[in-house]
């Protein structure tokens, strides 16, 4: 099993386990199908506070995912889906600057109180890059689902996405989305 501290925005095109320390940025949380009025709603505020930040450079969206249903994730309706929306901030910054940020952007009309500063600890996780349309993740979730297996390994936290591409782009060549979950042993 190869097991490394990795850079938080890269991954291997293959499942491969690495360890993630604490992340702090700003995050917001909702719930709903991907492209969403709600999800909308809620990437506007993330970026009219992010754009607001002194030093805090254009990062990728994350989303860590859920369902509260007893049927496997992708058999829940989109509608249902549950998330954390995320934008990384450097680890520098004064975390005062967020609620300033907020007030500065208020006049901007994004629902700013929604987003708030947020510190996570994702551990040790399986990961990988995935290639093309958000609607073939299947096959590579199913590839990190069997690496887990192969190295005596359960899931152990919310699957976690990066874009890596735009959100809205559409072609299939140039889409990436770092797939990543967290895992314990078995």
């Amino acid at each position: 099993m190869r097991t490394h501290t990795a850079s938080w925005y890269t991954a291997a095109d293959d499942p491969e386990s690495a360890e993630f320390g604490p992340v702090r940025g700003l995050g917001v949380t909702g719930r709903g199908e991907p492209g969403g009025e709600e999800y909308g709603i809620c990437v506007r505020a993330l970026y009219a506070v992010a754009g607001a930040l002194p030093g805090a450079g254009p990062v990728p969206l994350e989303g860590r995912w859920w369902v509260e249903d007893p049927r496997p994730p992708l058999e829940v309706e989109r509608a249902l889906w549950r998330w954390h929306l995320f934008l990384r901030l450097p680890d520098e910054l004064d975390p005062a600057l967020v609620d300033q940020a907020r007030e500065a952007a208020r006049p901007s009309g994004a629902a700013v109180d929604r987003v708030q500063l947020v510190t996570f600890t994702e551990g040790r996780c399986v990961q990988l890059v995935h290639h093309g349309p958000y609607a073939d993740e299947p096959a590579s979730l199913a590839r990190m689902d069997r690496y887990m297996r192969d190295n005596g390994l359960v899931p152990n936290g919310l699957h976690h996405e990066i874009y890596l591409s735009d959100v809205t782009e559409t072609d299939p060549a140039k889409m990436r989305t770092l797939l990543r979950h967290p895992c314990r042993p078995a």
